[in-house]
């Protein structure tokens, strides 16, 4: 079988740095998702299983709080360990 090639959509989700530590009080207004503060003094937003779509949306609300970018980085896809069968 080829190993597929990912598209679009086919990331796991990404991470997103931005400058300045983001308070907790984000985490509703950014639907939960992980924030870790890093002693650098940048925040780094986890958002796994997210598709370019939603990606969009979310850096839009990052625009929106005029929060600087500093990064943004594709996480892998998590390996599907699901048995496979032979037959067709």
């Amino acid at each position: 079988m080829r190993d597929k090639t990912p598209g679009l959509g086919d990331t796991g989700g990404f991470e997103i740095r931005t400058t300045g530590h983001m308070d907790d009080r984000w985490s509703e207004w950014f639907e939960g998702l992980t924030f870790v503060r890093e002693a650098d003094g940048t925040t780094l937003i986890r958002c796994p299983s997210l598709d370019q779509a939603a990606l969009h949306g979310l850096l839009a609300k990052v625009r929106d709080l005029g929060l600087p970018l500093i990064s943004v980085n594709p996480t892998p896809t998590p390996v599907d360990h699901t048995p496979r069968s032979n037959e067709r």
